[in-house]
Protein backbone atom coordinates (compact mmCIF):
# COMPACT_ATOMS: atom_id res chain seq x y z
CA UNK A 1 0.00 0.00 0.00
CA UNK A 2 2.66 2.23 0.78
CA UNK A 3 4.05 1.75 -2.60
CA UNK A 4 1.13 2.97 -4.04
CA UNK A 5 0.53 5.87 -2.26
CA UNK A 6 4.65 7.03 -3.07
CA UNK A 7 3.92 6.24 -7.01
CA UNK A 8 0.28 8.82 -6.73
CA UNK A 9 2.35 11.39 -4.85
CA UNK A 10 5.27 10.59 -7.67
CA UNK A 11 2.82 11.04 -10.50
CA UNK A 12 1.01 14.17 -8.75
CA UNK A 13 4.45 15.80 -8.14
CA UNK A 14 5.56 15.00 -11.60
CA UNK A 15 2.33 16.39 -13.08
CA UNK A 16 2.61 19.53 -11.15
CA UNK A 17 6.28 20.28 -12.18
CA UNK A 18 5.41 19.86 -15.75
CA UNK A 19 2.27 22.47 -15.50
CA UNK A 20 5.12 24.83 -13.74
CA UNK A 21 7.09 24.26 -16.26
CA UNK A 22 4.59 24.60 -19.01
CA UNK A 23 3.49 28.45 -17.30
CA UNK A 24 6.96 29.39 -17.34
CA UNK A 25 7.66 28.73 -20.79
CA UNK A 26 4.36 29.96 -21.97
CA UNK A 27 5.66 33.96 -19.68
CA UNK A 28 8.78 33.96 -20.24
CA UNK A 29 7.63 33.38 -24.49
CA UNK A 30 5.14 36.62 -23.51
CA UNK A 31 7.84 38.70 -22.29
CA UNK A 32 10.77 37.78 -24.91
CA UNK A 33 7.12 38.96 -27.65
CA UNK A 34 6.49 42.05 -25.75
CA UNK A 35 10.34 43.05 -25.54
CA UNK A 36 10.53 42.50 -29.49
CA UNK A 37 7.91 44.78 -29.86
CA UNK A 38 9.22 47.60 -27.94
CA UNK A 39 12.54 46.79 -30.02
CA UNK A 40 10.66 48.44 -33.18
CA UNK A 41 9.16 50.97 -31.31
CA UNK A 42 12.52 51.92 -30.39
CA UNK A 43 13.79 51.74 -33.70
CA UNK A 44 10.88 54.00 -35.14
CA UNK A 45 10.77 56.58 -32.24
CA UNK A 46 14.73 56.68 -32.86
CA UNK A 47 14.27 57.35 -36.67
CA UNK A 48 11.26 60.17 -35.80
CA UNK A 49 14.00 61.83 -33.27
CA UNK A 50 16.51 61.72 -35.93
CA UNK A 51 14.38 63.50 -38.23
CA UNK A 52 13.52 65.88 -36.14
CA UNK A 53 16.41 68.58 -35.54
CA UNK A 54 16.67 68.27 -39.44
CA UNK A 55 13.00 69.94 -39.47
CA UNK A 56 13.83 72.57 -37.23
CA UNK A 57 16.95 73.53 -39.34
CA UNK A 58 15.02 73.62 -42.23
CA UNK A 59 12.23 75.90 -40.85
CA UNK A 60 14.89 78.05 -39.01
CA UNK A 61 15.77 79.39 -42.43
CA UNK A 62 12.61 80.29 -43.01
CA UNK A 63 11.15 81.40 -39.68
CA UNK A 64 13.30 83.34 -38.02
CA UNK A 65 10.73 84.91 -35.92
CA UNK A 66 9.56 81.49 -34.64
CA UNK A 67 12.82 80.49 -32.36
CA UNK A 68 10.24 79.79 -29.42
CA UNK A 69 8.54 77.44 -31.27
CA UNK A 70 11.66 75.42 -32.44
CA UNK A 71 13.47 75.64 -29.59
CA UNK A 72 9.98 74.17 -27.73
CA UNK A 73 9.94 71.23 -30.68
CA UNK A 74 13.94 71.00 -29.75
CA UNK A 75 13.21 70.49 -26.29
CA UNK A 76 10.42 68.01 -26.74
CA UNK A 77 12.77 65.64 -28.53
CA UNK A 78 14.97 65.64 -26.03
CA UNK A 79 12.74 64.82 -23.20
CA UNK A 80 10.90 61.93 -25.26
CA UNK A 81 14.48 60.29 -26.56
CA UNK A 82 15.79 60.40 -22.96
CA UNK A 83 12.27 58.73 -22.08
CA UNK A 84 13.13 56.38 -24.53
CA UNK A 85 16.02 55.56 -23.26
CA UNK A 86 15.14 54.89 -19.90
CA UNK A 87 11.72 52.98 -21.23
CA UNK A 88 14.01 50.40 -22.83
CA UNK A 89 16.02 49.59 -19.53
CA UNK A 90 12.84 49.00 -17.80
CA UNK A 91 10.59 47.57 -20.82
CA UNK A 92 7.12 47.14 -19.91
CA UNK A 93 7.23 48.74 -16.49
CA UNK A 94 4.29 50.93 -15.96
CA UNK A 95 5.94 54.03 -14.42
CA UNK A 96 8.71 54.10 -17.40
CA UNK A 97 5.68 53.33 -20.34
CA UNK A 98 3.71 56.33 -18.67
CA UNK A 99 6.85 58.72 -18.73
CA UNK A 100 7.39 57.54 -22.74
CA UNK A 101 3.97 58.20 -23.14
CA UNK A 102 3.80 61.55 -21.72
CA UNK A 103 7.15 62.48 -23.73
CA UNK A 104 5.39 61.61 -26.53
CA UNK A 105 2.13 63.32 -26.37
CA UNK A 106 4.35 66.73 -25.24
CA UNK A 107 6.52 66.35 -28.38
CA UNK A 108 3.54 65.82 -30.69
CA UNK A 109 1.72 68.65 -29.50
CA UNK A 110 5.29 70.43 -30.16
CA UNK A 111 5.21 69.27 -33.51
CA UNK A 112 1.54 70.38 -34.21
CA UNK A 113 2.60 73.53 -33.27
CA UNK A 114 5.10 73.26 -35.82
CA UNK A 115 2.75 72.43 -38.23
CA UNK A 116 1.09 76.11 -37.44
CA UNK A 117 4.47 77.56 -38.39
CA UNK A 118 5.11 76.16 -41.63
CA UNK A 119 1.45 76.85 -42.94
CA UNK A 120 2.34 80.78 -41.94
CA UNK A 121 5.56 80.33 -44.14
CA UNK A 122 4.58 79.39 -48.13
CA UNK A 123 8.14 79.54 -49.32
CA UNK A 124 8.95 76.97 -46.28
CA UNK A 125 6.01 74.55 -46.62
CA UNK A 126 7.04 74.70 -50.64
CA UNK A 127 10.72 73.90 -49.80
CA UNK A 128 11.47 70.41 -51.55
CA UNK A 129 13.70 69.33 -48.34
CA UNK A 130 10.57 70.22 -46.01
CA UNK A 131 8.20 68.42 -48.37
CA UNK A 132 10.60 65.11 -47.74
CA UNK A 133 10.96 65.87 -44.45
CA UNK A 134 7.64 66.05 -43.73
CA UNK A 135 6.86 62.71 -45.79
CA UNK A 136 9.37 60.70 -44.23
CA UNK A 137 8.22 61.49 -40.60
CA UNK A 138 4.33 60.96 -41.66
CA UNK A 139 5.65 57.51 -42.98
CA UNK A 140 7.52 57.44 -39.34
CA UNK A 141 4.40 58.13 -37.68
CA UNK A 142 2.11 55.66 -39.13
CA UNK A 143 5.15 52.96 -38.48
CA UNK A 144 5.21 54.16 -34.63
CA UNK A 145 1.32 53.52 -34.45
CA UNK A 146 1.74 49.72 -36.01
CA UNK A 147 4.43 48.95 -33.51
CA UNK A 148 2.69 50.71 -30.49
CA UNK A 149 -0.16 48.59 -31.49
CA UNK A 150 1.86 45.33 -31.83
CA UNK A 151 3.62 45.78 -28.48
CA UNK A 152 0.50 46.53 -26.35
CA UNK A 153 -1.09 43.39 -28.19
CA UNK A 154 1.93 41.91 -27.04
CA UNK A 155 1.54 42.98 -23.34
CA UNK A 156 -2.07 42.47 -23.60
CA UNK A 157 -1.37 38.44 -24.26
CA UNK A 158 1.23 38.33 -21.50
CA UNK A 159 -1.18 40.33 -18.92
CA UNK A 160 -3.79 37.95 -19.81
CA UNK A 161 -1.34 34.78 -19.56
CA UNK A 162 -0.28 35.92 -16.19
CA UNK A 163 -3.47 36.51 -14.94
CA UNK A 164 -5.04 33.10 -15.50
CA UNK A 165 -5.66 30.48 -13.32
CA UNK A 166 -3.35 28.33 -12.80
CA UNK A 167 -0.65 30.59 -13.81
CA UNK A 168 -1.53 33.33 -11.57
CA UNK A 169 -0.70 30.90 -8.92
CA UNK A 170 2.91 30.69 -9.70
CA UNK A 171 3.83 34.19 -11.84
CA UNK A 172 4.87 36.19 -8.73
CA UNK A 173 6.97 33.05 -7.80
CA UNK A 174 8.47 33.38 -11.41
CA UNK A 175 9.18 37.08 -10.97
CA UNK A 176 6.39 38.24 -13.92
CA UNK A 177 4.96 41.13 -12.83
CA UNK A 178 2.00 43.17 -14.31
CA UNK A 179 3.44 44.50 -18.00
CA UNK A 180 2.10 48.59 -18.62
CA UNK A 181 1.34 49.46 -22.43
CA UNK A 182 2.67 52.53 -24.09
CA UNK A 183 -0.51 54.82 -24.17
CA UNK A 184 -0.29 58.82 -25.59
CA UNK A 185 -2.74 60.78 -24.39
CA UNK A 186 -3.35 63.69 -26.58
CA UNK A 187 -6.41 65.39 -25.51
CA UNK A 188 -7.57 64.84 -22.48
CA UNK A 189 -10.08 61.81 -23.44
CA UNK A 190 -6.93 60.11 -24.72
CA UNK A 191 -8.68 59.72 -28.10
CA UNK A 192 -7.78 62.03 -30.55
CA UNK A 193 -4.37 62.04 -32.30
CA UNK A 194 -2.82 65.28 -33.65
CA UNK A 195 -2.06 65.77 -37.08
CA UNK A 196 1.07 65.77 -38.21
CA UNK A 197 0.81 66.36 -41.54
CA UNK A 198 2.80 69.46 -42.95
Amino acid sequence: MSTLVLVIVGVVLLILIMVMVGIYNRLVRGKNQYANAFAQIDVQLKRRYDLIPNLVETAKGYAKHEKETLDAVVKARNTALSALESAGGKIGDPGAMQALGDAEAGLLGALGKLNVVVEAYPDLKANTSMEQLMEELSSTENKVAFSRQAYNDAIMSFNIARESFPAVMFAGMFGFSEVGQLDIRFEPDGREAPKVEF
